[in-house]
């Protein structure tokens, strides 16, 4: 079927016959737009590049001509990222008065040729930091100290304490119990590992008494703790542990940066974090650059994610309250690895930190970026995965999601997750950084041996290609040039085939337009476990289509009408199916009911309890009401559907 239609977009003939298909596309152009844009594809559906500068090696001359030879065959764009990978550091160094001033010749070039500018939020590839970050703005960690007393006794010492990077370290509490046995939780990813394996979970293994710390008896000290860690107090009888519980940066910096360019990783679970690196590059560049931004300079940039995690803010006490209902203080030793009640409380109480680190990355990180960016005219692309949260729910923050595909098909399912992303949060674009490579590449890839896997591309969704890479060109009479160290097909001017590609960009282009009319089609709609962090769980195509989605989408997004699952982009779905796990928080699983009675058919198994603490145990037994009222008497072997509502399941 491919083949096919690929035949038809290469032949003269194509715009006709193309027409007359898209016309049947939910959403499709009127005609005669589809008709021409096709034969002239618009700007806006041109692939773009990935344009990494080496090492402050920068040049008026080379900006001008690298721009000069994109425009000359077809590509639309660049997202321009600045590394070190090798190249001897060159006499510009990053966000230096010079260098902004080459920024600047770089956004009037382009707004001269037509072409567009997104500038990754800071130097290097990953997360968002710099040297204007300071210690107090970067990402924490809890750190904590133990000392173990016995009473009756009065104790006045001080506490040891707690690691402190980058000369960094605020207390949080000081917190004693009596000393329990020897048990420590050794993975506090806890109940959604044990999950995704199929195994049972943590909780459902009795702890005896003597191995837990009882909340009732967890005493709060943090008053008696004075500025220079002194601990006062009245030690009752018996074997006691004290906790000096703090927090400090992970010490994480952006790579891999120029060293003019590098510094703390911002803290992601705030506002100011965010705030504190926008104020330190983008909101220099986007004023030093007028009235081209939105106009030529139109995106800003996150990469994938290798900076680690954080499980620390400086309000993640009160953001924990206003989020889960209930304070996460008296649960802190859990993440010495104590368990605090019993297993089954203390995963619960990891569940609801890591659900809401993830709602903190995807509202305070990615969420106020994309604000910061369009109050100023801009876009913010995202490579959403790998990070400490739910990577379908972050991708949701972005104007345009990316995923990556490698010469070899590395990567590659990041292109259905991010394409499932775009689908259900409504974005119409999907950009890709296509054909990475490794060490291995030497300048033996070209069009005609990476077009098979760009196609296969399309067919999962991608419809912008940005290709890694374009090594800037500081010269104008050395060939082969700069390089970017192993990485990335060479895609430059300097290439022997680069004045031969207008054809092929023009195919892509092409392809690109066709791909942004209409509305997908699927008849599948998997819902993700409510779990963080996770990444994608992909599924066979056995004759039909799918897209994942999100608990948010399903809460914020899903509707009925005529019996399919609706979202107000237009996308429509036949089936939606559960994750196959036994939990569920009351929400969500009151919306699926609320879907179903309004005539949705849901396949899945039934939810037995909320993976929450949050107003638990009541949690469980609304759980199991909703539950049994939908499902009835349904068990998936003898009886494997029943009617509620309009729908069923």
């Amino acid at each position: 079927m491919f083949n096919r239609v690929q035949t038809i977009i290469c032949s003269a003939a194509a715009a006709v016959l193309l027409f007359g298909l898209s016309c049947i596309c939910q959403g499709a152009e009127p005609a005669p737009n589809l008709e021409k844009s096709f034969v002239n594809p618009p700007d806006s559906a041109r692939p773009w590049v990935y344009w990494f500068w080496l090492n402050g090696n920068l040049t008026r001359e080379g900006i001008t001509a690298d721009l000069e030879a994109m425009k000359r065959v077809g590509i639309g764009g660049v997202l321009i990222m600045e590394v070190d990978q090798g190249a001897p550091r060159g006499p510009v160094d990053f966000m230096s008065p010079q260098w902004r001033e080459l920024f600047k010749h770089v956004v009037a070039e382009a707004r001269r040729l037509g072409l567009e500018v997104n500038m990754n939020n800071d130097a290097g590839w990953n997360g968002s930091g710099g040297p204007w970050i300071k210690p107090e703005q970067s990402m924490q960690k809890v750190v904590w100290s133990e000392t173990n007393l016995e009473g009756p006794k009065k104790f006045d010492g001080m506490l040891p304490q707690p690691q402190a990077v980058a000369g960094y370290y605020r207390d949080i509490a000081v917190l004693a119990f009596p000393t329990p046995g020897e048990f420590r939780i050794d993975n506090i990813q806890g109940k959604a590992a044990y999950e995704r394996r199929g195994i049972a979970p943590a909780g459902e293994v009795n702890l005896p008494p003597e191995m837990v710390v009882d909340r009732a008896r967890i005493t709060n000290l943090s008053t008696e703790l004075d500025r220079e860690g002194r601990l006062t107090w009245d030690v009752p009888a018996g074997k006691w542990t004290v906790l000096r519980i703090g927090h400090t940066s992970t010490g994480v910096m952006n790579a891999p940066s120029p060293e003019s360019g590098r510094g703390l990783e911002c803290d992601k679970l705030s506002k100011e974090g965010i705030e504190a690196q926008f104020a330190g590059m983008m909101g220099k560049l986007i004023a030093d650059v007028g009235s081209a931004a939105g106009k030529a300079l139109v995106a800003t940039h996150i990469d994938s994610w290798e900076n680690g995690s954080q499980n620390w803010t400086a309000r993640m006490r009160e953001e924990f309250q206003m989020r889960r209902g209930y304070d996460l203080l008296p649960f802190l030793p859990t993440l010495s690895g104590r368990v605090v009640e019993g297993l089954e409380v203390s995963e619960r109480f990891l569940w609801d930190l890591r659900q809401t680190i993830s709602d903190l990355v995807v509202e305070t990180y990615a969420g106020h970026l994309a604000e910061l960016s369009q109050q100023r005219g801009l876009r913010l692309s995202i490579e959403a995965y790998g990070g400490p949260c739910d990577d379908m729910t972050y991708a949701g923050r972005a104007d345009e999601p990316m995923c990556e595909f490698w010469i070899g098909g590395g990567a590659f399912e990041t292109c259905k997750q991010m394409a499932s992303a775009a689908h259900t949060y409504g974005r119409r674009i999907l950009g890709a950084e296509s054909f990475t490579a490794d060490n291995s590449e030497r300048w033996l890839q070209h069009p005609a041996t990476i077009k098979a896997l760009g196609d296969r591309a399309f067919c999962e969704g991608v419809n912008r290609f940005v290709f890694h890479r374009y090594a800037m060109q500081p010269w104008l009479n050395y060939k082969p040039g700069m390089t970017m160290g192993p990485w990335g097909v060479h895609y430059e001017r300097t290439q022997t085939w680069w004045d031969m590609t207008p054809p092929w960009h023009e195919y892509l282009a092409r392809c690109q337009f066709l791909l942004r009319q209409g509305l997908f089609v699927a008849d599948i709609c998997y819902l993700q476990p409510e779990a963080s962090p996770q990444g994608f769980y992909g599924h066979k195509r056995q004759g039909y289509d799918y897209d994942n989605c999100t608990a948010e989408v399903v809460l914020t997004r899903m509707k009925v009408k005529d019996s399919r699952l609706v979202l107000p982009d237009g996308i429509t779905y036949r089936l939606l199916v559960l994750p196959d796990i036994s939990t569920m928080t009351p929400p969500l699983l009151r919306k699926i009911r609320e879907l179903v009675e309004a005539g949705a058919t849901v396949v899945g198994p039934q939810p037995l309890k909320s993976p929450s603490l949050s107003d638990y145990p009541n949690c469980d037994e609304e759980v199991k009401q909703l539950a049994d009222e939908l499902w009835g008497d349904c068990d998936g072997k003898i009886v494997k559907e029943h009617t509620y509502g309009k729908g069923a399941v």
